[in-house]
């Protein structure tokens, strides 16, 4: 048993040897990211806050989430203040910072049943969430 390195698939790298290995190369990360995972809202409906702020600047894509009467604009906004909480830790410059990456998968789906007619009972789905939001210095 020499071999003490842990085994993966050819070819592949996990997410966290592939930021270790830019890190190595220029000594910091050009981004930050944060990521949402299990949020209680359908992925639909995420999307559609997502799409808003896709691109924007920091401050003006909290502006736009403070200003959102959907539900799922607060727990992005958080999300934002995180990713942007991540890129001061990673030296980069706050003012330039912008949106350039956000999408939402789907989370694990919660199977709930209600009671119908005549003794009957249909499925409720309740869907989750996976949120990514990547920040970038602007040119």
């Amino acid at each position: 048993m020499e071999d003490t390195k842990k085994r993966t698939k050819k070819g592949k790298r996990s997410p966290r040897q592939v930021r270790k290995s830019l890190r190595q190369e220029n000594g910091k990360l050009d981004f930050a990211r944060a990521r949402l995972n299990f949020l209680r809202v359908a992925p639909r409906k995420v999307r559609l806050v997502i799409d808003q702020i896709r691109g924007k600047s920091v401050v003006e894509a909290m502006q736009i989430l403070d200003f959102s009467p959907r539900s799922a604009a607060k727990p992005v906004g958080v999300l934002l203040q995180s990713a942007v909480a991540n890129a001061e830790q990673e030296g980069l410059n706050l003012d330039a910072l912008k949106v350039s990456e956000a999408w939402v998968d789907g989370g694990p789906t919660l199977k709930r049943f209600m009671p119908r007619a005549m003794g009957r009972a249909s499925r409720i789905h309740k869907r989750t969430s996976h949120v990514t939001v990547v920040l970038r210095e602007e040119d």
